[in-house]
């Protein structure tokens, strides 16, 4: 039986191609950057939470990365995916479920969420995430959020989101984490529109 949310996203990604969402990228430039800032190992544990059909997955598995993990609450998002990325698939581990219902196998190097964590707008889930990555990512680990900021829009694909600005995304994890870099970019949408997000890299403390 799915849940509303799951309903919602499996529609989403039954009805519409990959070029008629919002968030779409043919290049993920900025998640790019910011793996780029780390030195990270092929061996690296990497998951991609919330990742839809990105095309993130598709850089990671170019460039050698052996352990890679794929998260979305859309069982119909992972079958596109992995339509898309033919035998390459079998390198990847896909999950479906809600993240704040994840279990993680492993813990990670580097947990890489594009405009997951915007979804969940309540205390409870997200202290739910916040607790997750504390004890999902390995200590020295990454991660990296990207989110509507306070000039972005107030919902996507029809759902309430929550906005966050640098200030604010960072004394959610500050506890467990070190800011490394925030910025703001612009997405601009496949219909010629013009999101602006808040994205930062934390470092788990030891």
């Amino acid at each position: 039986m799915q849940n509303p949310e799951q309903e919602h996203w499996n529609n989403v990604f039954s009805t519409k191609a990959e070029k008629e969402v919002s968030w779409f990228q043919e290049y993920p430039t900025t998640s790019v950057e910011f793996l780029e800032l780390f030195d990270l190992p092929l061996t690296a544990n990497i998951i991609d939470v919330g990742a839809g059909e990105s095309h993130f997955i598709d850089i990671l598995l170019e460039r050698g990365y052996q352990n890679l993990w794929v998260l979305d609450i859309s069982a119909k998002a992972i079958e596109n995916l992995q339509k898309r990325l033919g035998d390459k698939a079998a390198k990847v581990h896909f999950v479906v479920s809600d993240v704040t219902d994840f279990q993680p196998p492993v813990q990670f190097d580097f947990w890489h969420d594009r405009a997951a964590f915007h979804f969940l707008t309540t205390d409870d889930k997200i202290s739910r995430y916040v607790d997750l990555v504390e004890d999902a990512i390995k200590e020295n680990g990454y991660l990296i959020l990207g989110t509507f900021s306070e000039q972005g829009p107030t919902k996507c694909s029809g759902l309430e989101i929550k906005q966050y600005s640098e200030a604010s995304m960072s004394a959610r994890f500050e506890i467990n984490f070190e800011r490394i870099k925030c910025i703001q970019e612009d997405h601009t949408t496949p219909f010629n529109t013009v999101q602006n997000f808040v994205f930062c890299s934390f470092q788990r403390k030891v």
